[in-house]
């Protein structure tokens, strides 16, 4: 893996970070289905506006069946995600999809046959525990808004991952701007009517905002799908910790959120998983 394949999938996860951010600010004011179907329909406009641009070759009718395969799994990642994000503080959220990276790599040694060396399963390892470390607190008592989150976050990392084992089978053969329309344009007309249930007033800043939201929805995911067009799932696996950093910062400043002392506990064993898959 290059330097500048690094370098995008980084870019990407803070770009989606940004997004993710913006979304729960939005969900402060709005229903959550009209909130998840607006933050697809404005990267759905941006996608667009990326393909007039770019012109990228049609796809072909084997790139449009295994993009709409794709588009069940996006509603549901993002769905579960974004509950999680409304009850949890977001750098918590974020902490607990975490366990992402860990299916990826284990899905794409099952799936795509990719191989495992010791460093990769080290930093693994250590992200697991990281993870168990930060979870373990919301794990006691009854079943809460707490305890949802927490399992919304944990579904939503399962489902992310075998999203983005998906992708990286279609992102080795297809144009980035043509998989980000589909994620964003295909969700987007699936959640229409829903959505249409809670429609209400909206300002020229929601509207803004919501807008801001696809932008930085569609860069991240084609950052992150040009990053996994160049380098094998797994070893992009631990730079989906980089999140940490950005949910912490955009959670204390704009939410005024402190995560517990577990989150940080726990970012301690990803980093030193870090450490150990960057060694030579």
């Amino acid at each position: 893996m290059t330097l500048g394949t690094a370098l995008r999938a980084v870019l990407g996860i803070a770009l989606l970070t940004a997004m993710d951010a913006v979304i729960k600010a939005q969900m402060l004011q709005h229903p959550f289905l009209l909130a998840l179907f607006m933050r697809f329909a404005m990267g759905a406009v941006c996608a667009l506006a990326v393909v007039a641009v770019l012109r990228p070759p049609a796809p072909t009718r084997a790139s449009v069946i295994g993009n709409s395969a794709r588009i069940p799994i996006v509603i549901l990642t993002a769905g579960s995600f974004f509950y999680s994000v409304s009850v949890l503080p977001l750098a918590e959220a974020l902490t607990l999809s975490f366990l992402a990276p860990v299916f990826v790599a284990l899905l794409g040694a099952l799936i795509l046959k990719e191989r495992l060396d010791g460093r990769i399963l080290h930093a693994l390892g250590f992200g697991l525990a990281g993870m168990l470390v930060m979870v373990w607190p919301r794990l006691h008592g009854g079943v809460t808004g707490a305890e949802l989150g927490v399992a919304a976050a944990l579904f939503s990392a399962l489902s992310y991952a075998f999203n983005l084992i998906l992708l990286r089978r279609i992102a080795v053969k297809e144009h980035p701007a043509i998989i980000v329309l589909f994620q964003n344009a295909g969700p987007a007309l699936c959640l229409a009517w829903p959505a249409s249930r809670a429609l209400q007033p909206m300002s020229g800043g929601d509207l803004l905002a919501y807008l801001g939201a696809g932008a930085l929805g569609v860069a991240g995911h084609f950052a992150l799908t040009s990053a996994f067009a160049r380098a094998p799932a797994s070893r992009l696996a631990p730079i989906e910790y980089t999140a940490l950093v950005w949910a912490s910062l955009l959670g204390w400043f704009v939410f005024g959120e402190a995560p517990l002392w577990t989150t940080y506990a726990g970012a301690l064993l990803i980093i030193a998983g870090a450490f150990a898959v960057s060694r030579r």
